[in-house]
């Protein structure tokens, strides 16, 4: 389970400062398919990299069950966002030098993990004819799933989605949310989905909205 208690993140300091999540408490379950919707600039993003490990909180305190993600150090917080965190980000992300293969594997070889779900994980995302291209050879819809599959390698018990259809056509879109889907359904994994798409929001088991840095 995730949990926050009065998470609060502010960027500056003085009369520059900016409150981007105030006071945020919230509950996720093991499993859940959530969204998070607000507007542009809301503390959507925040949270979500609050929740990474991506940044650090200004105030407030951050669970992933037993473990208070807030008070660990830079070294610790890149270990367990390592080992524990997939993320999915709507640039997809991917190294240009390296190829499909590549980029899917680099986080199992960061965290020196064992990588015999690789030919299971591109064969179940598609991408079984791709793997020795470059992310210039692939559409924006190939590019993605590389990026879930990057996500999955190291079987991450949550999935972070920031705008994971935001940079994609239509058809795209709708094929890697029902990859999405389909994970949380068939894998049981927690997943996050940031998004402005109500549609997508529609399809979660349950929407946390966002205004002005407080949850609604």
């Amino acid at each position: 389970m995730i949990k926050t208690e009065n998470l609060c993140k502010i960027y500056g300091k003085g009369e520059s400062s900016v409150t981007a999540l105030k006071n945020a408490s919230l509950e996720i379950k093991d499993g859940e398919l959530v969204a998070i919707i607000g507007k542009s600039g809301s503390g959507k993003t925040t949270l979500l990299n609050l929740l990474g490990c991506l940044d650090a909180a200004t105030d407030g305190k951050a669970f992933y069950n037993d473990v208070e993600i807030t008070s660990l150090n830079d070294s610790g917080a890149a270990d367990f966002r390592l080992r524990h965190i997939g993320f999915v980000f709507q640039f997809f992300d991917l190294l240009p030098e390296l190829t499909a293969a590549e980029n899917i594997l680099l986080p199992a070889r960061l965290a020196k993990r064992a990588t015999e779900k690789f030919q299971e994980i591109v064969d179940g995302l598609g991408l079984t004819e791709r793997v020795n291209h470059y992310p210039s050879q692939l559409s924006g819809g190939q590019q993605q799933r590389v990026a879930i599959a990057r996500a999955m390698i190291n079987d991450p018990e949550v999935l972070l989605c920031d705008e994971p259809t935001g940079n994609l056509d239509e058809r795209s879109g709708k094929e890697v949310m029902e990859l999405l889907l389909k994970m949380n359904r068939e894998q049981n994994k927690t997943i996050l989905i940031v998004t402005h798409n109500p549609e997508i929001a529609a399809q979660c088991g349950r929407t946390i909205e966002i205004s002005d840095g407080a949850i609604v």
